[in-house]
């Protein structure tokens, strides 16, 4: 904020202290100064004013004056900033404004834009980018910066936007919504974006307003259409897709429109083309001379040549949009088809048909169709053949279903003949949306969109200067505008109100007027029983759009009973004050006035033929199959397809293809609004189809954040700046003033019309818009929210509550933030979850959060600057390292660069790395082409995919919109259903109760007759004299008489009565009438009393709330002083100290220079002092030279002595040379000596750090080895626990079997014995049996059974010995795995031996190498302890090394005396050769000699020494790296130590686990042992039954054959030839069973797991292992083998039991 001046401050004092005011008017206002009314008499109500543009002094009315604003505040960039806020300085800053060319004006949150005569230099390119990046605070207002703000929202809250166009026709919408795309296009779009470029979107509004435009009586280039522009972006925030829907389009315009206006430009663009070709391709060589549809060419040359200017440009735009020379030819087809239709024209009378057929013939052949076609579509109107198809559902009404009848609406040639022209131009225009998405569309991801509505803006014939009425498209925009400035009431004062409610913010707004939607419900209020169709009428309140569907069903219905029903439910009623009812009648039949913008804004309709425009047309219906039948491809081509996909949106909305997922959702969000409840059974009807568009619109923009454009006429055409008729009736002028126009305003500004301009603001509520903006809260965030983004202004809470800054109550949290901030109590509200802000308060702390972020930025920056400085400085030391390794290898290169060997190698390196970066290129290039190929797959597929998925989620939402529609069609069903079934209960109810009361009626009727008729009687019995006169005649004829004389006394009685009470009841309703007058007139004049003290009420409310909120602003502002104040003081307090602190140091710095005096004084003293020594020298130097010239004057005599003092002067300088190239090499020496110190100490740092850091590591290494070790040690301890115990177990075991094997051998041995003894003694017997059975074999040789049995008894022999040798076999092969388990126990007790070994082993290296990390750690201690003395032996030999190169340059010094001296000496010398000198002179120079020599002496000793403390510290340095070495070394033994360990530790385990597996093998072939070993006892008892039983067959053997000792001699030797050859088969058995039983001391592994050989036979399972016995390597224990076995042994049983039978 900028300081004001004294000039402006002292002008606002004069302002004020004058009291200015604007005086209203009926043209607009005038500034005038208000006079104090305590020295005048005014009567209440008025108020004395002088004018300030002439002076005169008037009375007026409070109402008629409003307070002024300051001229500081004329041209204020918003509105709701002004001091007074009311109409007239809203007016005067806008005309203010309107004058400087500064069109746009902020009004709160909205914008405010007066639509420019000509085209401002505001919107050009360089103007945006000055918007771009900006916040709405930093902005002027413009309509970029709405675009801005919204740009700046939707990436700050990733939530779709909206921005909405509100206005009257001619305002510039349309164009503010170019500038909006234009920005956004500009600002957003990626430069080279093919989706939405800036050619793109000029290109979109060029084939729109070639299409969709047309010239009006307002606009000159009106949109007739509505729409809404999405704009999809991604993360990034650039455009990724775009998409538009169109709406409300004048489809009728095409054939019939209101008078003095034209058709759509395209028309004119296209008579007016200069393509010859294109021409005679499309008949338009020679135009007709009339046209039924009024499509004329342009009259004139320059407007003939600008359309075909335009039509170019329109071709070049639709090829910039990617429509192909095909579709366009498919356009201009259509266009031109229409246009020969209209020049075609139709019979008005007779038979339907074309009334030029050469016409007609060239439109068929243009649509591809023949003239039959064409006419049968047109004028034909049959259901056969699928030429009109149409539902026959529920959802058809009368006037669908009764079309093919006849008995459908009378429609004349010329109405179908235009439902053709609207149906076609519908379906081009349908189309060019669809091809305009399709340019427009894209699959990249978007995040949140972006909508700008555009919609055809209040259509107003009178102030266009036309006397008609408006029509029914008219009708249906002002609709839509009405909608819409609805929402906008809705978000700026309802959402407001009720959050503020439900934050519990109290706030009174009682100044702000009611919302009156009184016109919207007019038009489309539904009544509850809409969803039932009937004839019926009912007296509940409906929408004009509802009475026209009804109307349109009812035969014979006319607009009088329209205008008769609309009138009933919304005219103006009895006792209704003028203005309350949003229609009213007009002077002209067929015609009403409806009250638009809250009244401000009334519009005369006409409302003829509007029930003939609501009928369908079939015509229409049939365009789209004409289309799509066509015979020309270009044409059927496009319109076959968009038949696919049926929508029930069709004839409704256009361009519903989804491109994107947010158009996607947008386009569901439309179906959804012709698919439910109502929606869903009135889609067909064409009234409701408007509502239902409109629904979709509103719907569609309602979920997204709204931004509000109101765009204002600055002068209407055909007004004159003074309303008419209804305008002038409904516009409210506070005074009847009539002021000479012009004295009151500037001469500059008079192109503004104040009282339209009035009239728009009062209708847009932008005044109460602007009050709830400045005295509510418009700004609010969550707690939480409002935290996190400014608690960068509060550093100490954030430290206070931690890093994450997570705290339990936000509320608590807010309330410490803005304590902390310091902002005034009234600028910020508390709700329950939100805390609210006025206007201004969240954009400065906005301003302040971003200056303490550019602080913290600042300061980061400046450390990541240090920082790599630092890491700069630091690859600047190691650059300098490297050059000086690069120079040493030079060097180093310089030695071997002449080696032969060396240029050999030289030559052949590159060649060699030649070949392999050859071969490694070559793979490259293999490697770079398979993934070349790869990435060319991988995008084939992905492509594939996306064109799968695109029409996959196509496919879903046209089934999701089936799906809801045919949901939607089920439950609307369902409603109707049961709304029809309540009707018809309530119809039944009455009609019961009717029949009752009917039946009561009648026979009260019955009754009634019944009297008549005995009245009838008596009558005429008293008339013809028929009564009898006896007595009791005359007994009835008496009370006869007597009864009437009582009803006629009764009837005077009552007459009487009744005549009194109605007098005085005449008189009390007299009473009542003036009484009631009385109370009217009050009533109405305490009316008029009380709105004008409401008025004076609102009119103070205002005012007093304006002071409220300057006292507010002047309270901010001194907060704002008093932290300013604070600030200045602390600063004055920091300066102070600052002065203080100056002070203090000029006190010291006095001080030091009164002591630099006394140095100074002192140091000039002892420069006086030098000055006297040096006048001492100069006169021993005169001294000196007089002997000097003493001693030349003097001759020397002795050569001999001249000659050795020559050579002694030799040696002298040779020595001293020899010195100073010893020195040169000891000061070299001593430089390196410094450079290679430097390294180490370096190194000796570098290394401790890394050998600190290696050996933490290792400390943690060894401690997690030794955690680990005990880990693994527990583990191994139990292991070997269990393997102990299930060693011992096993070895139990294994005593316990070989105690049973032992018995078991035992008695084996013993039955073996006493078997034997038994065989032997009944051998004989044994061998008689035989001889018995040979010769029975004898006698029954020919006996086949006899001989069958002997071979069973053979087979079983061989069997037994089979059996036998198998068992053999299996007790061996047990008897080995015996063996191996015993080697196995024993492997094992072995191995847990050598665990147990090896885990002392492992104990004992485990504490000693915690006894080494112990010794190493004292090493290590020991090792810094030395390293500190060697630092500090260091340092001090450095101190000694800075002494010795002191001393040495004082040598050098001295030397460099000496040598002048020498010099002097040989010049003496040299002087003394050539003169003779005495003896003492020689003496004197050999003394100083002498002296020279030992001084000499001294300074090679020094040299010496320092060399010896070179040398010293060199050894220590060796001895430092040695000892370093070895402590790598050892390092490096225990790491390899370590490993090792780990190594045997894992082999351990992996031992361990081998013995686990191997034990469990033992257990199991244990298990296997033991199972055998009951098999082979179960055997072994059963082999002991069977030989029983053949020893208890053999006695009974015997004793047969004693029975037959004596027969035959012959038999006996028969018998005793074959005895031999039994008795050899028989012992050889008999041995192979006792070999077999001696050897059986173990399992046989022949047996089966399950025991099935317990209870068989010997004969039995010999049988079972004989067909096995030519198999010796088959495994005994095969499981396949088991089953074979058993059931052999059963079979075989049952064989021997028969042969024993037999054989006994």
């Amino acid at each position: 904020m900028r300081a004001k001046t004294e000039e402006q401050i002292a002008a606002e004092e004069a302002w004020n202290e004058t009291e200015k005011v604007w005086l209203v008017h009926r043209d607009g206002f005038s500034l005038a100064s208000q006079l104090k009314s305590e020295e005048l008499n005014l009567p209440e109500g008025k108020v004395r004013v002088k004018l300030d543009h002439d002076g005169a002094i008037l009375d007026v009315d409070e109402d008629d004056v409003e307070k002024a604003n300051a001229p500081s505040c004329d041209r204020l960039e918003d509105l709701a900033s002004l001091v007074y806020l009311n109409e007239s300085s809203v007016l005067h800053t806008l005309r203010q404004r309107y004058g400087a060319s500064l069109l746009h004006t902020y009004a709160g949150p909205s914008l405010l834009v007066l639509g420019p005569r000509g085209a401002p230099a505001v919107y050009s390119e360089k103007v945006m980018h000055m918007f771009k990046g900006c916040r709405r605070e930093d902005m002027a207002p413009h309509i970029y910066a709405v675009a801005q703000t919204a740009y700046r929202a939707m990436l700050m809250s990733r939530q779709d936007q909206s921005i909405i166009l509100l206005g009257s026709s001619g305002s510039g919408k349309t164009t503010s919504c170019q500038h909006l795309v234009q920005y956004l296009a500009t600002i957003a779009g990626i430069s080279g974006n093919k989706v939405f470029s800036v050619e793109k979107w000029q290109a979109l509004y060029t084939l729109l307003e070639a299409f969709g435009n047309s010239p009006t009586i307002m606009n000159g280039n009106a949109t007739r259409f509505s729409q809404i522009l999405s704009l999809d972006f991604d993360q990034a925030g650039q455009v990724a897709s775009a998409s538009i829907q169109t709406m409300l389009l004048e489809k009728l315009r095409v054939a019939r429109r209101p008078a003095s206006e034209a058709t759509f430009n395209v028309f004119y663009y296209l008579l007016a083309c200069g393509d010859g070709t294109l021409r005679t391709e499309l008949h338009l060589n020679h135009l007709a001379e009339n046209n039924v549809f009024g499509i004329v060419p342009l009259a004139k040359p320059e407007e003939k040549q600008k359309a075909a200017q335009q039509f170019s440009k329109l071709q070049a735009a639709m090829k910039v949009l990617g429509i192909s020379p095909d579709e366009q030819k498919a356009c201009w087809l259509i266009l031109a088809a229409i246009y020969h239709l209209g020049a075609a024209g139709a019979t008005k009378a007779g038979r339907k048909q074309f009334a030029r057929h050469e016409w007609a013939q060239k439109a068929a052949y243009l649509l591809g169709c023949s003239l039959e076609e064409l006419s049968s579509a047109i004028f034909k109107h049959q259901h056969k053949g699928g030429t009109l198809q149409r539902s026959t559902s529920f959802r058809q009404g009368p006037e669908e279903s009764g079309l093919g009848d006849g008995t459908g609406p009378k429609l004349s040639a010329l109405e179908c003949l235009e439902g053709m022209a609207a149906g076609l131009y519908s379906e081009l225009f349908t189309l060019l949306v669809s091809l305009v998405n399709r340019a427009l569309k894209s699959s990249q991801h978007s995040l949140c969109s972006m909508m700008i509505v555009d919609t055809p803006g209040f259509q107003n014939p009178e102030q266009g200067g036309s006397a008609r009425g408006a029509s029914f498209e008219e009708l249906c925009h002002n609709y839509t505008q009405d909608r819409l400035q609805r929402l906008f009431h809705e978000r700026t004062f309802v959402q407001e109100l009720e959050r503020y409610k439900e934050e519990n913010i109290e706030l009174a707004f009682d100044d702000l007027e009611p919302p009156t939607d009184d016109s919207v419900a007019a038009v489309d209020q539904a009544s509850h029983q809409s969803l039932v169709r009937s004839l019926a009428r009912t007296d509940e309140a409906r929408g004009l759009l509802w009475l026209l569907e009804e109307e349109a069903l009812v035969p014979g219905a006319s607009e009088d009973a329209l205008l008769e029903r609309l009138f009933s439910y919304y005219g103006p009623q009895e006792g209704d004050k003028k203005g309350q009812s949003p229609l009213l009648h007009s002077s002209k039949p067929h015609h009403f006035l409806l009250g638009h913008s809250h009244g401000t804004n009334w519009v005369e309709y006409n409302v003829t033929g509007w029930l003939n425009y609501t009928k369908q047309n079939p015509a229409t219906q049939n365009a789209p199959r004409l289309l799509q039948d066509s015979q020309k491809k270009i044409i059927s081509n496009l319109f076959v397809g968009r038949a696919g996909s049926a929508t029930v949106l069709s004839g409704s909305i256009a361009g519903l293809e989804g491109g994107s997922q947010l158009a996607l959702r947008r386009v569901t969000s439309m179906r959804k609004s012709f698919a439910t409840g109502m929606a869903a059974v009135k889609k067909k009807s064409l009234c409701i189809q408007m509502k239902l568009q409109v629904d979709a619109l509103i719907d569609t923009i309602k979920k997204s954040k709204l931004h509000f454009v109101h765009c204002f006429l600055p002068v209407a055409e055909g007004w004159a700046g003074e309303p008419r008729s209804a305008s002038s009736r409904r516009v409210s002028s506070s005074s009847e003033l009539d002021l000479p126009s012009g004295d009151h305003c500037e001469a500059g500004l008079l192109q503004l019309d104040v009282p339209l301009l009035r009239t728009q603001l009062r209708g847009s509520r932008l005044l109460d818009a602007m009050r709830m903006y400045r005295q509510g809260y418009p700004d609010h965030m969550v707690f939480s929210e409002f935290r996190r983004r400014f608690d960068v202004l509060a550093p100490h809470l954030t430290k206070k509550h931690g890093r994450n800054y997570i705290v339990v109550d936000e509320r608590r949290a807010v309330e410490e933030l803005l304590e902390c901030l310091d902002l005034e109590k009234s600028s910020c509200c508390m709700g329950l979850s939100r805390v609210f802000f006025r206007a201004g308060t969240l954009a400065r702390l906005e301003e302040q959060r971003d200056e303490q972020t550019s602080r913290n930025l600042t300061l980061f920056q400046a450390a990541c600057r240090g920082y790599l400085a630092r890491q700069y400085f630091k690859k600047r030391k190691i650059q300098d390292l490297a050059i000086r390794c690069v120079q040493k290898n030079i060097k180093k290169n310089k030695g071997v660069k002449d080696w032969p060997w060396w240029k050999l190698f030289t030559t052949v390196r590159p060649l060699i790395e030649v070949q392999l970066s050859e071969e490694q290129i070559r793979n490259k290039d293999e490697e770079i082409q398979q993934l070349r190929s790869k990435l060319e797959k991988v995008e084939k597929e992905r492509n594939e995919l996306r064109l799968n998925n695109d029409r996959l989620e196509s496919r879903i939402s046209e089934l999701t919109s089936e799906l809801t529609d045919e949901r939607n069609t089920g439950e609307s069903a369902s409603q109707l259903l049961d709304a029809e079934t309540a009707e018809r209960l309530r119809a039944e109810k009455e009609m019961k109760e009717l029949q009752t009361q009917y039946d009561a009626l009648k026979k009260q009727m019955e009754v009634m007759e019944m009297e008549v008729m005995e009245a009838r009687l008596i009558r005429a019995a008293e008339i013809n004299g028929e009564v009898d006169d006896d007595d009791a005649g005359g007994e009835w004829r008496l009370k006869y008489e007597r009864a009437v004389r009582e009803v006629d006394f009764t009837k005077k009685r009552l007459q009487q009565e009744f005549e009194d009470k109605l007098e005085v009841e005449q008189q009390n309703k007299r009473q009542l009438e003036r009484r009631l007058g009385d109370l009217q007139a009050d009533s109405e004049e305490s009316q008029r009393a009380l709105q004008q003290l409401k008025k004076k009420c609102q009119r103070l409310t205002a005012e007093l709330q304006d002071t409220k909120l300057h006292l507010e602003g002047q309270q901010v502002r001194n907060h704002e002083l008093e932290k300013k104040q604070r600030r200045f003081d602390s600063e004055l307090s920091q300066a102070h100290e600052e002065a203080q602190r100056e002070k203090l140091q000029r006190e010291k710095l006095q001080r030091e220079k009164d002591m630099l005096l006394a140095e100074a004084f002192s140091l000039k003293q002892q420069l006086e002092e030098k000055d006297m020594d040096i006048a001492g020298f100069t006169q021993k130097v005169v001294s000196l030279e007089a002997e000097l010239q003493d001693i030349s004057s003097q001759e020397s005599k002795d050569e001999a002595s001249l000659a050795k003092v020559k050579k002694q002067l030799r040696d002298l300088e040779a020595k001293v040379k020899d010195q100073e190239e010893e020195l040169d090499e000891q000061a070299g020496t001593i430089q390196m000596l410094e450079q290679a110190k430097l390294r180490l100490e370096m190194e000796m740092e570098r290394m401790r750090q890394t050998h600190s850091k290696e050996m933490e590591s290792r400390d943690e290494e060894v401690e997690e080895a030794r955690q680990s070790c005990q880990k693994k040690l527990k583990q191994m301890e139990v292991q070997l626990e269990e393997e102990y115990e299930d060693k011992q177990k096993v070895l139990r075991e294994k005593r316990e079997l070989e105690g049973k094997l032992a018995t078991l051998s035992d008695q084996v041995n013993r039955r073996d014995f006493e078997s034997e003894k038994r065989l032997r003694k009944d051998l004989k017997r044994t061998k008689a049996l035989l001889a018995d059975a040979q010769l029975m074999l004898d006698h029954l040789k020919n006996s086949a059974p006899s001989k069958r049995e002997i071979a069973q008894l053979k087979n079983q022999l061989e069997e037994s010995e089979f059996t036998c040798a198998a068992a053999v076999k299996a007790r061996k092969a047990m008897e080995v795995e015996i063996e191996d388990l015993h080697l196995q126990i024993d492997d094992i007790a072995k191995a847990k031996t050598a665990l147990e070994e090896q885990l002392s082993r492992l104990q004992r290296e485990k504490n000693e190498i915690q006894n080494r990390l112990e010794e190493d750690q004292e090493d290590m201690n020991e090792l810094m302890k030395k390293h500190k003395a060697a630092v500090a032996q260091a340092s001090r030999d450095l101190a000694q090394i800075n002494d010795l190169q002191a001393q040495l340059e004082e040598a050098n010094k001295e030397k460099q005396e000496l040598q002048e001296k020498l010099q002097a000496l040989q010049s003496q010398v040299e002087f003394l050769e050539q003169s003779m000198v005495d003896k003492s002179l020689v003496s004197r120079q050999e003394a100083k000699i002498r002296e020279l020599e030992t001084r000499l002496e001294f300074e090679r000793t020094q040299v010496k020494r320092l060399e010896s403390l070179a040398g010293r510290l060199k050894e220590n340095m060796e001895k430092l790296t040695e000892e370093r070495d070895q402590r790598i070394a050892a390092e490096n033994r225990e790491k390899e130590h370590n490993k090792r360990l780990q190594r045997q530790l894992r082999d351990t385990k992996e031992e361990m686990g081998e013995l686990a597996r191997k034990e469990a093998e033992a257990s199991r072939k244990k298990h296997e042992l033991e199972m055998d070993l009951e098999s082979l006892e179960a055997a072994n008892q059963s082999l002991q039954a069977d030989l029983k039983l053949a020893f208890k067959r053999i006695g009974d053997l015997q004793a047969a054959i004693e029975d037959e000792m004596e027969s035959d001699e012959n038999e006996d030797l028969i018998n005793s030839e074959g005895d031999s050859d039994v008795d050899s088969e028989l012992e050889d058995r008999v041995d192979g069973v006792k070999s077999w039983l001696s050897k059986n001391k173990g399992p046989s592994k022949a047996a089966s797991d399950d025991g099935s050989l317990k209870s068989s036979s010997p004969t039995s399972y010999w049988k079972s292992l004989a067909p096995d016995r030519s198999d010796d390597e088959h495994d005994p224990l095969d499981n396949t083998s088991r089953p074979r076995y058993s059931h052999s042994y059963l079979s075989d049983s049952d064989t021997e039991a028969k042969l024993t039978e037999t054989s006994a």
